[in-house]
C-alpha cells in the first residue's frame, strides 16, 4: 500500500521476516529476487546458491530517512543518538559482509545507492552481469525514480 514514505508502495515478502523459524519458502525462491534486511542474510542456510545484490547507502541518509518515517508514523525510535546508531549499523554491515565472504554458497556484489540513482543504466549493467546477463537492463534502469531520493546528503 503506497504512503508518503513509499509512494510506489512496499514490495515486501512477509515470510522473509520469519527466516529464522521458517525457511521452507526458500524452496520456491530459485530464480527469483527477494528483498531482505541485511541481518537476515545471516540466516540463509547452505544447500542452495544465493546471489546477493548488497545495496550500500550513506548511513547518514538512512538515519535521516528513518527519523522522518518515525515522525510521520507517530512512533519513537531507539533511545540512541545518530552516532551510536551509525556505529551499530557499521558493525552489523561489517559482520554481514565478512560472513558472506566466507560462505561458498553466497556470492555478492555491492552497489552504491547514489550511483544507482545517478547512473541507473551503468548499475543495471553491473547487476545484470552479476546475475547472469538475462535481464532487461533498460527496464531495470527505467524503474529508478530519482525523485524518491529525498534524504540525500551533500
Amino acid at each position: 500500500m503506497p504512503d508518503e514514505d513509499n509512494p510506489r508502495g512496499y514490495f515486501e515478502f512477509e515470510r522473509v521476516k520469519q527466516i529464522k523459524t521458517d525457511k521452507t519458502w526458500l524452496n520456491d525462491a530459485p530464480g527469483k529476487v527477494v528483498k531482505m534486511v541485511h541481518l537476515l542474510l545471516l540466516d540463509l542456510p547452505p544447500g542452495q546458491e544465493y546471489r546477493v545484490v548488497f545495496l550500500r547507502r550513506d548511513l547518514n541518509e538512512v538515519l535521516a530517512s528513518q527519523k522522518k518515517m518515525l515522525v510521520r508514523s507517530g512512533r519513537t525510535g531507539a533511545a540512541l543518538n545518530d552516532a551510536q546508531m551509525k556505529t551499530i549499523y557499521t558493525q552489523q554491515i561489517d559482520k554481514v559482509l565478512g560472513w558472506m565472504r566466507t560462505q561458498p554458497h553466497v556470492k555478492f556484489i555491492e552497489i552504491n545507492y547514489r550511483d544507482l540513482v545517478e547512473r541507473p543504466q551503468e548499475q543495471a549493467q553491473k547487476i545484470n552481469a552479476f546475475l547472469g546477463g538475462t535481464l532487461d537492463e533498460s527496464r531495470m534502469a527505467a524503474a529508478v525514480d530519482p525523485s524518491l531520493y529525498r534524504n540525500r546528503q551533500a
